[in-house]
């Protein structure tokens, strides 16, 4: 018999199959909402340009089916956090999930990009109460010997939704139809919440009023900023609507700061950011972020392009990249406490950097597919190596009251990665290649992977800084 780190004083002891019970059962209920929420950055991929052909989407009008999920997802995931204090984790993230669910199948109702485009951004609402509470409600309910583990499992579990986020979008899509991407979710979220509902156990932390201002502020400057990169290609950088967009972006995020660092109760507070462990992590996450997802955006659609591979042949060779999280993330979890996250991240992430800057190396409109295996396997591994260790620097970092919040901010500054990886190299590919021919197409494609390889380096070499093994 023995007493876990996480109970109180007097509380009976649990025995250890007892535990090792309970921790399975919170990472399944808490897991495969995850599952979900990361399925839904990447199952939109494959499906892009046979979306493009039906409901005659533009460049534009593809960037935003991605965009308005990730862009309302990082708005937001601080201020469910917040939310989630005040109210109650458990009870947030039963209403997120919900969301998420209605979301979906409201996308695979939708006729008209900008119906699309609408429902996308609905769902980012429901995941942003989705993805930080859940990692919250994990670190709270597994004893703190087993906390770094189960932050593992957590992390292979989002690797297994961007790992077969592709394989099942071009699955669905050559066998059904891409409506039925977003059908799924709907069964799953049934199944999933009376099971959160009935296993979770309710919590919070510092109870706080809501920084309404401060949510305004950062969602209108991110949007903003994003906003002028999608267009910048298309109408021009120095055109007045795009230069306006842009300056004001930034100037709304000045002001942004200004209030948080004198707000009585800061969505964001910048005191986190004293903990050189918490700004370093969360740089990478924003680098790592922008410069792959905005390379996935593109090489996912390079094999039906260029290649002419259905959807599901174009899924399944994206697999010795996509899957090699899934299987190194919880080892890395399991591993982090005895290296350090030092050695993982900045590993992983100059893995990363070479495997993108191999994938610019080799492309051409007739290379062939075993020219990308190694390569494809090298940033799989990369981002395996800095999931689930970057998520255990942000909560060792942090007492409970604070856990909540900074893991909403780390969510939030990779999401808002994502949204701008996707935004700037898609304008890169814009700026040197089009849609109009296989070549045009690699024209493009070749500059901004280059592009990704160069930011994930930037980020590689501020991993350095991490902290090394406690001794």
């Amino acid at each position: 018999m023995t007493t876990t780190a996480l109970e109180p004083a007097g509380a009976p002891a649990v025995d250890e199959p007892t535990v090792k019970r309970s921790l399975a059962t919170v990472l399944a209920v808490v897991g495969i909402p995850v599952f979900m929420v990361t399925l839904d950055n990447l199952v939109v991929t494959n499906a892009l340009p046979v979306i493009k052909s039906e409901l005659g989407a533009s460049l534009s009008d593809l960037q935003w089916f991605i965009n308005a999920y990730t862009l309302s997802f990082a708005a937001l995931l601080l201020t469910a956090s917040a939310i989630g204090d005040r109210l109650g984790r458990r009870r947030v993230f039963l209403a997120g999930l919900t969301l998420f669910t209605l979301a979906s199948a409201a996308c695979a109702m939708t006729t008209e990009p900008w119906m699309l485009i609408g429902a996308r951004a609905i769902q980012g609402v429901g995941a942003a109460a989705v993805m930080p509470l859940s990692l919250t409600l994990l670190a709270a309910a597994v004893p703190a010997r087993q906390r770094s583990a189960a932050i593992g499992i957590w992390g292979g579990i989002s690797g297994l939704g961007v790992a077969v986020g592709p394989v099942v979008g071009g699955a669905v899509v050559d066998g059904i139809n891409w409506q039925w991407i977003f059908w799924l979710n709907v069964p799953i979220g049934l199944i999933a919440l009376p099971l959160a509902a009935r296993v979770l156990t309710e919590s919070r932390g510092r109870a706080q009023k809501l920084d309404l201002r401060g949510l305004v502020l950062s969602a209108s400057a991110v949007l903003a900023i994003v906003w002028g990169v999608v267009h910048g290609a298309d109408d021009g950088w120095s055109s007045a609507k795009v230069l306006t967009a842009l300056i004001g972006g930034v100037a709304l995020l000045a002001v942004f700061l200004a209030w948080e660092h004198r707000a009585p109760a800061p969505m964001l507070p910048l005191r986190l950011f004293r903990s050189r462990a918490f700004s370093v992590v969360n740089t990478i996450s924003f680098t790592f972020s922008l410069g792959v997802f905005g390379a996935v955006f593109l090489l996912a659609q390079f094999f039906q392009v260029v290649q002419g591979y259905t959807p599901l042949e174009s899924g399944l060779r994206t697999l010795p990249w996509t899957m090699a999280p899934m299987v190194v993330a919880p080892l890395a979890g399991l591993v982090v406490d005895r290296v350090g996250p030092r050695v993982l991240i900045a590993s992983g992430q100059f893995l990363l950097a070479a495997g993108l800057a191999w994938i610019a190396v080799v492309t051409t409109t007739d290379v062939t597919y075993g020219s990308y295996v190694a390569p494809f396997v090298l940033a799989g591994i990369g981002m395996g190596l800095t999931f689930a260790p970057s998520a255990s620097v942000v909560m060792a970092s942090f007492t409970d009251s604070d856990r909540g919040v900074a893991s909403g901010t780390n969510n939030t500054i990779r999401e808002v990665g994502v949204a701008m990886g996707v935004a700037v190299l898609a304008s890169v590919f814009a700026s040197a290649g089009s849609y109009a021919t296989p070549e045009q197409y690699v024209d493009g494609l070749v500059p901004a992977v280059w592009v990704g390889a160069s930011i994930v380096a930037v980020g590689a070499v501020l991993a350095l800084l991490l902290p090394g093994r406690q001794r």
